[in-house]
């Protein structure tokens, strides 16, 4: 199968890229892919391509830019040129652009490409039904947010013309189901990244870290975690380090300096600026727990899947698509109530002074994170492929057949 997939791909920073990553890395190690082909947003002789497993061809086309209003032309034009047997879409609604003619525009690839009769797949990490428009920094008017849910409902129409809609969690189909009719919804685990071998469960000596990793300002704002461990300190003697690790979200240019301004006379309080690939394991393999300082959820969380698979213990709200995740996916962690400093110092020091329940947390998540490589999630979209072709064909034998009659 000569396969394409629509992405943003490192070392862009937008949204999905690092999903797309791991996504090719096993892709192209599944032997019924002949060739890939990347259609997005970085130059060929930028993308991160150079895996050290052998793998089939890849080609870099790039050919769409964020905010761009010729994507939606550009992307076709490339789609033309390259004539894939299928088409996968990486998709969240603020994918081609955080402004909303070319993010609308964006959206109506797949439905171009399944009139182009190319057996398309798009999966959809979020669905604007779940998302919370004030907390995720998309609008607090509420005039506005009736508009975006207008636009999103119109936009989740089009994009369910593709063949398939891949959703990472059970509710996205329930509600895709039953408010729009859908019958082309199906349920595709998010997957864990890579699977180490099993850790030792151990952290380094010196200070507990403890960590948060991701893109902040919006729905995930770090203040509460830093009060939290701060009073921690003061009613225990614990040696702990904050360690914020990622950037801010590209809708809150500024967040985390402002933050690092206002705690500037807090003790070991680390910013570690972006994380790249490579450093991702040393971030995670030094850490205690990682904490998850979310107001909402805007889908199936990639960072529960990553400390799963270094076995880390987990502290987060218990609230939406996490805890979905928790009791689907099997992943175990100490709850908060959102935004509360004094509930989320309790947990974080649950897990500080008790290292034999923090143990168990991270064995459990480990054994959820191995349960779902993402090379067994390659394997469910590439069967999904399979059955549209099938239906396909036999739509196809059937015309003929009724045609000749």
């Amino acid at each position: 199968m000569k396969l394409a997939i629509v992405t943003a791909y490192p070392p862009s920073k937008v949204t999905l890229n690092e999903y797309a990553y791991h996504l090719v890395k096993h892709f192209r190690q599944n032997k019924n892919i002949t060739e890939l082909i990347l259609l997005t947003d970085v130059a060929g002789e930028k993308a991160d391509i150079n895996f050290e497993e052998d793998g089939c061809k890849i080609i870099v086309k790039h050919c769409w830019n964020f905010n761009s209003y010729m994507n939606i032309f550009s992307v076709m034009k490339a789609v033309k040129t390259v004539q894939p047997d299928a088409i996968l879409f990486n998709l969240q609604f603020m994918k081609f652009g955080d402004k909303k003619i070319p993010a609308a525009l964006g959206l109506l690839l797949p439905k171009l490409c399944t009139l182009k009769k190319i057996p398309t797949i798009a999966l959809l990490h979020n669905i604007l039904e779940q998302v919370d428009l004030e907390s995720a920094g998309f609008t607090k008017n509420k005039l506005t947010q009736k508009v975006y849910n207008f636009i999103g409902t119109t936009l989740t129409r089009f994009i369910l013309s593709a063949d398939t809609v891949a959703v990472t969690i059970s509710k996205y189909v329930e509600i895709l189901e039953e408010k729009y009719n859908a019958d082309n919804v199906t349920l595709i685990p998010h997957g864990t990244f890579e699977i180490p071998e099993e850790p030792t469960y151990t952290i380094p000596k010196g200070p507990v870290k403890v960590m948060t990793f991701g893109k902040f300002g919006t729905y995930k704002k770090v203040e509460v975690m830093i009060e939290a461990v701060e009073m921690v300190r003061s009613r225990t003697d614990a040696d702990l380090e904050i360690v914020i690790a990622g950037t801010d979200n590209p809708n809150v240019s500024g967040y985390l300096a402002s933050v690092q301004e206002k705690y500037a006379t807090v003790p070991q309080l680390t910013f570690t600026g972006y994380v790249a690939e490579e450093d991702v394991p040393v971030i995670f393999g030094e850490s205690a727990m990682v904490v998850f300082p979310y107001t909402s959820t805007t889908g199936s969380s990639g960072v529960l899947h990553q400390a799963g698979s270094y076995g880390k213990a987990v502290i987060m709200p218990d609230l939406g698509d996490l805890s979905i995740l928790v009791k689907e996916e099997g992943y175990r962690g100490e709850f908060f109530t959102p935004e509360d400093v004094t509930s989320l110092a309790d947990a974080i020091e649950k897990l500080t002074i008790d290292t034999t329940y923090r143990t168990q947390l991270g064995r459990q998540n480990y054994e959820a994170a191995t349960a779902l490589p993402m090379s067994k999630i390659a394997e469910m979209y590439l069967n999904n492929f399979k059955a549209i072709k099938n239906k396909k064909s036999t739509k196809s034998q059937k015309t003929i057949h009724s045609t000749s009659i």
